[in-house]
């Protein structure tokens, strides 16, 4: 939806520099922007796009209101991020879910909803299954026997929530995404291993986000949690018994193995790995493609791993690791070192 300079001011309560009635269709990067678009600026390292900008308008912080270069019509606000986001919010609004049941939608006996739901074609509801008002659950989604689903709620295309899952408000499940099935867990036995049941939940709190086609297992014995406004990216898994704490966020392919607790205001780079059985404190950020294998107790940053170097050097150093511990022993003189 397109929208002048002067009400992308009022919408984000900024200060209007310049033409209010500049039109404006779409964001665009800075560097990109047209006439019809509008840019941000809240960092010093992008300044060298806004000379040569061809944006209409730009959001920016306080301290480049004054600069000379760039476009004319600015919009000060003391954080271009959340403007930004307001002004995408009413550029794009999300389409009206369609309310009601599609025909070719199956509902299980003993499904109750409150207030209006909207759920599409092909959809399947199992029996016993509980949905808070406003719920979305979109073609091809099925929603196990017995789950409970706040207000609010969006399940995406083809993704599952398996049986006896409990969901809480506002929680945004994307496409393919799997919640609550059994995970891996086995034990040795004489004809080679045996599967064991799994008979605890998964349980999400309020405004939880499950990327695409990310796994989160049941709990084999107690229930896997993930907290209020946990967000989880695409194709990332999730063991049975994990606990994952308010406010904690993880990237993409990130995995974390069973019965791990990880803390509160937590980030998980892209790839990372947790072992299972750890525990990871409050405010911990574990950089991309690290692997966690010892419980971390203070709050910091931690990295794995070695870096990017050319492959004829890294042989030599791989080759050169494994020497470490006689070069050690002979350093030292200790032949237990």
């Amino acid at each position: 939806m397109p929208l002048t300079a002067g009400a992308v001011a009022r919408l984000v309560h900024g200060e209007l520099i310049g033409r209010g009635d500049v039109e404006l269709v779409g964001v665009a990067p800075l560097d990109r922007a047209g006439p019809g678009e509008l840019a941000f600026l809240a960092s010093s390292r992008h300044l060298s796009y806004l000379r040569g900008s061809g944006a209409g308008a730009v959001l920016m912080t306080p301290e480049f209101r004054a600069l000379a270069a760039g476009p004319a019509t600015r919009i000060v606000v003391p954080d271009a991020h959340r403007a930004l986001r307001a002004v995408m919010a009413a550029m794009y609004p999300e389409p009206s879910p369609v309310w009601g049941l599609h025909p070719s939608a199956r509902v299980g006996r003993g499904t109750r909803w409150e207030g209006r739901i909207a759920v599409g074609p092909q959809a399947t509801i199992g029996a016993g299954v509980l949905l808070g008002a406003d719920c979305v659950v979109a073609g091809g989604a099925v929603v196990g026997d017995g789950v409970r689903l706040g207000s609010r709620c969006r399940v995406s295309e083809h993704a599952v929530l398996h049986a006896g899952t409990a969901v809480g408000d506002r929680v945004v499940i994307h496409a393919g995404a799997r919640v609550g099935g059994e995970g891996f867990r086995f034990t040795p036995s004489g004809n080679g291993s045996e599967r064991l049941p799994h008979v605890g939940r998964c349980v999400l709190g309020d405004d939880v986000e499950v990327g695409a086609n990310t796994t989160i297992d049941r709990g084999a014995i107690e229930d896997t949690v993930l907290e209020a406004d946990v967000h989880l990216d695409n194709q990332i898994q999730i063991g049975h018994n994990v606990f994952i704490g308010a406010h904690t966020a993880m990237a993409g392919c990130a995995a974390v193995a069973g019965s791990a607790r990880i803390g509160r205001y937590c980030l998980i780079g892209g790839g990372a790995g947790v072992l299972g059985h750890l525990e990871i404190c409050d405010r911990v950020v574990i950089t991309a493609m690290s692997l966690v294998s010892s419980t971390i107790r203070e709050p910091g940053e931690y990295s794995s791993g070695t870096g990017l170097m050319d492959n004829r050097s890294w042989r030599r150093n791989a080759a050169r690791f494994k020497q470490l511990d006689a070069l050690a022993r002979r350093i030292t003189g200790r032949p237990d070192t």
